[in-house]
């Protein structure tokens, strides 16, 4: 039964300037839609969010120069933790799916790899 899921992703970006934005914000995006198996037709909407450390380009524009024309694209701002990733952009697909949660991938890459297992050791 086809469904709506949310598929997260995050990573780093090497600088605060426009091409190290975009350019991790496209690697991000290719790599979800590569372990998923996204057709960009099924993706309902993205929510992108960044640190405040960056502030050069808005990290949706990536997904436009990827053909991302029809997607509804969002972007706002990462909460500011004590000791949380620096140059953080998140990510958060909604997608039209037939897949299960247990079978969709979330890719954590570059500095922001570590985010995927945060918390866990409390549950």
């Amino acid at each position: 039964m086809a469904g709506v899921r949310g598929i997260r992703g995050a990573t780093t970006a090497d600088t605060n300037s426009k091409e190290a934005i975009l350019e991790a914000t496209r690697e991000l995006l290719g790599k979800l839609v590569e372990a998923n198996g996204i057709e960009v037709d099924d993706v309902a909407a993205v929510y992108f969010t960044a640190t405040d450390d960056l502030d050069a380009e808005f990290p949706p524009l990536a997904a436009r120069q990827m053909g991302w024309i029809e997607t509804a694209l969002i972007c706002g701002r990462e909460m500011n933790v004590a000791g949380g990733t620096a140059r953080c952009i998140r990510v958060l697909l909604l997608v039209n799916t037939e897949k299960s949660s247990r079978d969709i991938q979330f890719v954590y890459m570059k500095g922001a790899s570590n985010l995927r297992d945060r918390g866990m050791e409390e549950v």
